[in-house]
């Protein structure tokens, strides 16, 4: 099969291809963003009104390590995709705390998101256009 021909490229990249009858990153982002609740923060709604840090909200980078080192939002908390689900109740013991995730474009933090919805954090949102949205309105950032 064509496909089988490409595996080893996509491996040594870091990827795989799709396993029969495995959803697509984005077609699990369109089911979180259809799940009733779920919201995913366009840039404008975001910013009008919110004070970075502050509001009450709790700013979490869900990148890897290496991308929280090189610059993350001012006043986030790190708690890793890989990591979020064991950690997240020692660093936001409250469910109804409003969350907010962010990573690289909006991947990550989405399916973060539906995670720790079904660990049942009440108010947990994802930001739309992560990292770069962050640094495109200009929004404070500091390096470890």
């Amino acid at each position: 099969r064509a496909h089988r021909a490409l595996e080893p490229g996509l491996r040594q990249a870091g990827l795989r291809p799709m396993r029969q009858g495995e959803r697509s990153r984005a077609a699990l982002l369109a089911d979180f963003k259809a799940t009733p609740g779920a919201v995913l923060f366009g840039t404008d709604s975001f910013w009008e009104g919110v004070d970075v840090p502050g509001d009450g909200l709790v700013l979490v980078d869900v990148r890897e390590d290496n991308e929280w080192s090189a610059g993350h939002a001012a006043g986030a908390i790190h708690l890793g995709k890989g990591i979020i689900e064991r950690d997240i109740e020692a660093a936001i013991p409250d469910h109804d705390a409003k969350i907010v995730l962010y990573c690289g474009g909006g991947f990550r933090s989405a399916l973060a998101a539906d995670a720790l919805g079904k660990m049942g954090y009440t108010n947990v949102l994802s930001l739309a256009g992560g990292w770069r949205a962050w640094n495109e309105n200009g929004m404070p950032v500091e390096k470890d």
